[in-house]
């Protein structure tokens, strides 16, 4: 992931947008994964973040790259903290 922020320069608005999108899924799938494990919190911010991105991704893709890669920073940092906790992901969230 962190080629994709030294990259985003180099990208036109429509694969910045993109690549918003696909962010703002990995941080709600750690939402989800935190949220069956217990941690409300982590989920909480997670979801939130997630959404922020997805409303803005027209935004952020357009504006400033600098901002852009920034909170591209800040979402992959959030996935590389779950990662570290939880190394071992989900195969199913099925409860029964």
């Amino acid at each position: 992931m962190e080629e994709i922020t030294s990259l985003i320069r180099d990208l036109s608005v429509e694969e910045r947008e993109e690549i918003f999108i696909d962010i703002a899924r990995m941080l709600e799938g750690t939402a989800r994964e935190a949220l069956v494990e217990g941690n409300t919190h982590f989920a909480a911010i997670s979801n939130d973040m997630a959404e922020a991105i997805r409303i803005n991704a027209d935004e952020l893709a357009r504006d400033d790259p600098e901002n852009a890669e920034l909170v591209l920073q800040q979402a992959t940092a959030m996935i590389s903290q779950f990662e570290a906790v939880h190394p071992y992901r989900m195969v199913s969230m099925a409860v029964h």
